[in-house]
């Protein structure tokens, strides 16, 4: 004999969805709002942060405003320093994460003599892999004479094609305005200056207090140092061929 087979009603199930695995997150899609949600659910903005690279100096400007809500907690926050002599940092985020991810980056620093780019990329694998600070909330702008770079949270290292980056709530209108800025006489400072004033009188998260840091550097030294990186590059991969 045959016994019957009883399956549960095909309603109650009806309220839940099919289960679908998340799909990976795009290379440059950043986890980071311009905003991150405080212990009371309130939204905290800040902030923005601009890089410019021209004529053998490096210029990272951030604002000073904190906003929770519709309220300006602090004017004169800074969120632009330096973290050796010749490297500036700037971040957007939640202070005390931004903070835990210097520190890391200090210790990447120390542990490969200065390299920059070596180290943001050691600091990008850490943060994504590791279950403490994946969870961090920020977004950090990072420069030296050599190169400048966006690290994020999913793991990305980003130079810049036009050697100018911004990040935060205001960043779109800075990075606009920089990069109309920047093939005219102006120096890397002036352009910088004017791009955050644009994106201050925009962006109602953004205010006049601007915290600036400088690299000056010589362009033609720099100019070479990277050909000569290039072309060590290109004799180890035709070595590697060769093999």
């Amino acid at each position: 004999t045959c016994r019957p087979v009883h399956r549960p009603p095909p309603h109650l199930f009806s309220s839940f969805a099919p289960f679908s695995a998340p799909s990976a997150p795009s290379a440059f899609s950043y986890p980071v709002r311009s905003y991150y949600r405080g212990a009371d659910g309130q939204k905290w903005h800040a902030t923005t942060i601009l890089c410019v690279r021209k004529g053998g100096k490096v210029v990272m400007v951030g604002d000073g405003q904190v906003s929770r809500g519709d309220t300006v907690v602090k004017p004169n926050a800074r969120k632009v320093r330096r973290l050796k002599e010749n490297i500036v940092a700037g971040f957007a985020g939640a202070t005390a994460d931004a903070l835990t991810l210097f520190e890391r980056l200090e210790a990447k620093l120390d542990e490969h003599s200065g390299q920059l780019l070596r180290s943001c990329v050691e600091m990008a694998k850490a943060w994504r892999t590791d279950k403490y600070l994946r969870n961090l909330e920020a977004i950090m702008i990072v420069a030296d004479k050599d190169i400048s770079l966006t690290l994020t949270g999913n793991g990305d290292v980003i130079e810049p094609f036009d050697d100018v980056l911004a990040v935060g709530s205001g960043g779109d209108y800075a990075l606009a305005a920089a990069r109309a800025l920047v093939d005219t006489e102006l120096d890397a400072g002036e352009v910088a200056l004017r791009a955050m004033g644009i994106a201050a009188d925009l962006c109602v998260y953004t205010n006049h207090n601007f915290v600036t840091e400088v690299i000056e550097y010589d362009p033609e030294e720099a100019e070479q140092q990277l050909k000569d990186k290039a072309e060590a590059a290109r004799l180890a991969a035709e070595h590697i061929k060769k093999i």
